[in-house]
């Protein structure tokens, strides 16, 4: 593993089949992260929309689901306006434990998609996931 990857654990108080659905519907996924424009399928496209305060949508991340194996592991790739169009990968895997889901996110390529603007993007991103993670623990304890 890449010393510009991250690599981020969660423990959730779901079943990884509830988990999996906030990684993949398209309303769930809005509840977390970014509203989709649609239910992330594999071998498809996707984009993550966000609202703007105009009213509009923008897109703020897209890529393709390379692999889904419900609800145990799927993968993505993932790029971000600063990126240029550069794509890294997400890795997400679902285990099962007493009581909940160890959720953990593994984002690679960083580096070598961002060059000389790594670490300003490493930091703004391994912020956003933890971000993220404490958002998806308020969605699903409210579910």
């Amino acid at each position: 593993m890449s010393a510009t990857t991250i690599s981020k654990s969660v423990f959730l108080a779901a079943t990884p089949d509830v988990i999996w659905t906030y990684l993949t519907e398209q309303k769930k996924l809005g509840q977390w992260f970014h509203p989709s424009s649609a239910d992330l399928t594999e071998g498809h496209d996707y984009e993550l929309m966000q609202s703007q305060q105009d009213g509009s949508t923008k897109k703020v991340c897209w890529g393709k689901v390379v692999s889904m194996d419900k609800p145990h592991s799927m993968e993505w790739t993932f790029t971000i306006t600063p990126l240029a169009g550069a794509m890294t990968t997400v890795h997400w895997k679902l285990e099962a434990i007493s009581g909940g889901t160890r959720l953990t996110l593994t984002h690679e390529g960083i580096s070598d998609a961002a060059g000389d603007s790594a670490m300003g993007l490493l930091l703004a991103l391994d912020k956003g996931w933890d971000e993220h993670f404490m958002s998806m623990r308020t969605a699903i304890a409210e579910e």
